[in-house]
C-alpha cells in the first residue's frame, strides 16, 4: 500500500469507520477486505506510513521448506484502551512530546571466535544461526532505515534519538564492541577477525551440522532447501562503510555484553580460548549434553570439560589468533563509548560518563525531550545465567530519581506524597523484562547486596504516576503488556521488542503525545531494515547480503519466527494512558 498522509485521505474514510476498523479485537480480520479497511483507516490517522510496517512487512511466499520473502500487506494500527479509554477527536487535539527508536538485541557477532558453541545449536538455537556472519551488515541496514525516516508516523515530530536496549554484542569481545560503536556512529568496518583475507569458521568446515554456503556438499541445511551462494563468506567479511545514525543515540547494557555467551560468569578461566589459535567445531552428542548441563549449573566444570575436548584434538581446527577477541568488562564497555571517534551525532559517551567508568555503575538518566526523562537501568548479573535482576543500591537510586522528577507519588501504604522538584513523563529502559528478572544469585560485584526481581520493579514503578513506559528486549519477541489496570493513575505500559538477529528483525518507533483530553497516547510502530525483501543468490552486494540476512533468519532450522513475531496487539499500536496530574 503506498504511503498516504491524513490530508490526502480526508473524505475517503469517515471518523466512525476509522474508529471501527482500528478497534477490531486483537487486530485480526475476518477478510482481506476488513484488513484493507483497517489499513486505510490507519493511513488516514498517520502523517505518513512509508518505511514502516504500517506500509508493508516481510511475508513468506512458499508453503514449506526453505521459503523466500516478499513485501506483504502492512499491519494496521491497533488501539489498546485497557488502561484508559480513547476519546473521539484526539487526532486533531494532539500535541507531540517526543519520538524515538528502540534497537535491541543486535548481537553483533564474531563468528570466527574460538569461544563459541555452534555445535550446541540442536539444544540451544542461539548457539549457531545460518545468518550470523551478516549481523554487522544487517544492523547497518537498520541504521539506514532510521536515517530514511524524517519523523514519527503519527505525530510528524522529528525523531529525538535511538536507544539500544542491550545485547549489542554477542560474546562481549572487544572486536564486537568496536563493530557496534562504528555501526551506530559510522565508519569503515571489516566484519572479519583473525586472517582478514579468509573466513575461518564453521560455515566452511564441511560438517553437515552447519550451512556451508559456498560448496555443493549436501549439509543438513541444504537438505532443507538452503541455497548454495558462491562467494558468500568472502563477501560477508569484506570491508564496507557504515553510514552511522543521523540522530543522537544511547546504550543500555545486556547480559551478552557482560558475560561469556551471555550466560557464563567471566571468571577469567577461559580468556585464553578467546585469543588462541584453536577452535572447537564439534563434539559427540554425549559431550554436547554434558556441556549444556555444565553451562546451566557448573561454569567451572564447563571450563574443565572444554579444556579436555580441546586437548583431545577431535573437531579442533587451527585458526589465526586475534587479540581483538579479548573479552571486555563493563567498565571497558562504558569507557569505549567515551572515545571521541565514536561520538557521531552525540551525545559524547552516549549516556556513560567518566564517573560510570570509575564506579562501574552503568545506570543513568538522560533527557529524551522537554518534559520527558529517560532512565537506563543495568539489569545484568555477573554471577552468570541469562536472566537479570538489580541490586539494592540501584533500586534506591531509581526510587530517588523517580521522586526527584515526579510531582507526587504513592508510598507503600498507598498514601499520596508530594514534593518532587520536577514533573516529567518518565520512560524506563532496560535489557531484561519484568518476567526475566528472576536471577537473584548474589552478584560478584557486591556479594553482600540483595538482588531484586521484576515483580519488585513493577511494584515500585506503579507508585509513580509519571512513569508511562518500560521499554526492554532480551526475549527476542514482540510483546506489549499493560500494568496497573485497577488504578489508572498507577498504570504504565511495558513494551518489549523483538531482536535484530532473529526473525522478524524488528526495531520500534515510540511516539508520545498529549491528547489534551486527560489522556496521553504512546504509538508503537515496528520497522524493518532498509534491505529489499527479494533476494538473489548471485547478488553479494551490501544490499543483497542485508536481504539474505533477513531471509536466512526466517529459515533458521532452530529459530522460531512465528513465535517471536508476537500478535497484532504487540505490533503497531496506540497505547492509551491517563495523563499524570490530569
Amino acid at each position: 500500500m503506498p504511503a498516504m498522509t491524513r490530508r490526502a485521505f480526508v473524505g475517503g474514510v469517515s471518523a466512525t469507520a476509522a474508529g471501527a476498523a482500528l478497534s477490531l479485537a486483537g487486530g485480526t480480520f475476518a477478510s482481506a477486505a476488513a484488513r484493507d479497511r483497517a489499513l486505510a483507516a490507519t493511513a488516514a490517522r498517520a502523517v505518513r506510513v512509508e518505511g514502516t510496517t504500517l506500509e508493508q512487512a516481510a511475508a513468506p511466499t512458499g508453503g514449506s521448506g526453505y521459503q523466500r520473502l516478499a513485501a506483504g500487506p502492512g499491519w494496521p494500527l491497533v488501539v489498546r484502551g485497557e488502561l484508559a479509554g480513547p476519546q473521539a477527536g484526539r487526532d486533531d487535539r494532539r500535541t507531540a512530546l517526543t519520538g524515538f527508536v528502540q534497537f535491541t538485541d543486535l548481537h553483533l557477532m564474531d563468528t570466527e571466535s574460538p569461544f563459541r558453541f555452534e555445535y550446541l545449536a540442536r539444544w540451544n538455537g542461539s548457539a549457531h544461526r545460518p545468518q550470523e556472519t551478516l549481523t554487522v551488515r544487517g544492523a547497518s541496514s537498520l541504521v539506514e532505515r532510521v536515517n530514511s525516516l524524517s519523523a514519527g508516523p503519527y505525530t510528524g515530530k522529528p525523531l529525538d534519538l535511538v536507544m539500544t536496549t542491550g545485547d549489542n554484542t554477542d560474546n562481549h569481545e572487544q572486536i564486537e564492541l568496536d563493530w557496534y560503536l562504528k555501526v551506530l556512529s559510522g565508519g569503515r568496518i571489516t566484519p572479519n577477525s583473525g586472517d582478514p583475507t579468509r573466513y575461518e569458521g564453521v560455515q566452511n568446515s564441511g560438517s553437515s551440522a552447519y550451512w556451508n554456503p559456498e560448496i555443493s556438499f549436501l549439509d543438513d541445511y541444504k537438505a532443507k532447501g538452503f541455497p548454495q551462494v558462491p562467494g558468500f563468506l568472502g563477501a560477508a567479511g569484506r570491508p564496507f562503510d557504515a553510514p552511522g545514525l543521523n540522530v543522537p543515540w544511547y546504550s543500555t547494557v545486556g547480559n551478552h555484553d557482560d558475560s561469556l555467551e551471555g550466560t557464563l560468569p567471566d571468571l577469567g578461566l577461559l580468556d585464553a580460548l578467546y585469543t588462541g589459535r584453536h577452535k572447537l567445531e564439534g563434539c559427540d552428542d554425549a559431550d554436547a549434553a554434558k556441556i549444556m548441563e555444565a553451562l546451566r549449573r557448573d561454569p567451572a566444570g564447563a571450563a574443565v570439560l572444554l579444556g579436555r575436548l580441546f586437548a583431545d584434538g577431535n573437531f579442533v581446527r587451527e585458526i589465526t589468533p586475534d587479540e581483538r577477541r579479548r573479552p571486555f568488562n563493563l567498565k571497558e564497555f562504558a569507557k569505549a563509548h567515551l572515545d571521541p571517534a565514536v561520538t557521531g551525532p552525540g551525545p559524547h559517551g552516549h549516556g556513560f560518563t567518566a564517573d560510570a567508568v570509575a564506579s562501574g555503575k552503568l545506570y543513568y538518566t538522560f533527557r529524551i525531550a522537554d518534559g520527558v526523562l529517560g532512565i537506563s537501568l543495568d539489569t545484568t548479573n555477573q554471577a552468570g545465567f541469562a536472566d537479570g535482576s538489580i541490586g539494592t543500591a540501584q533500586l534506591r537510586w531509581l526510587e530517588q530519581t523517580l521522586q526527584a522528577h515526579s510531582g507526587h507519588w504513592y508510598d507503600t501504604d498507598g498514601h499520596t506524597v508530594r514534593g518532587g522538584q520536577g514533573n516529567d513523563l518518565i520512560v524506563i529502559f532496560s535489557h531484561h523484562t519484568s518476567t526475566t528478572m528472576g536471577n537473584l544469585v548474589l552478584d560478584p560485584r557486591n556479594i553482600f547486596e540483595k538482588r531484586h526481581d521484576g515483580n519488585e520493579l513493577v511494584a515500585l514503578l506503579q507508585r509513580y504516576p509519571n512513569v508511562v513506559a518500560w521499554v526492554n528486549g532480551h526475549t527476542h519477541e514482540n510483546r506489549i503488556t499493560p500494568h496497573g489496570h485497577a488504578v489508572p493513575e498507577r498504570a504504565f505500559w511495558e513494551i518489549n521488542t523483538a531482536s535484530h538477529v532473529d526473525f522478524p528483525q524488528h526495531a520500534r518507533i515510540i511516539e508520545i503525545a498529549d491528547n489534551r483530553d486527560g489522556t496521553i497516547s504512546l504509538f508503537t510502530t515496528l520497522i524493518e531494515s532498509a534491505a529489499p525483501y527479494a533476494t538473489d543468490f548471485n547478488d553479494t552486494s551490501d544490499a543483497g547480503l542485508a536481504a539474505l540476512y533477513r531471509e536466512l533468519s526466517f529459515n533458521d532450522l532452530y529459530g522460531h519466527p512465528t513465535a517471536k513475531l508476537g500478535d497484532p496487539v504487540d505490533h503497531n499500536t496506540e497505547l492509551l494512558l491517563t495523563k499524570p496530574n490530569a
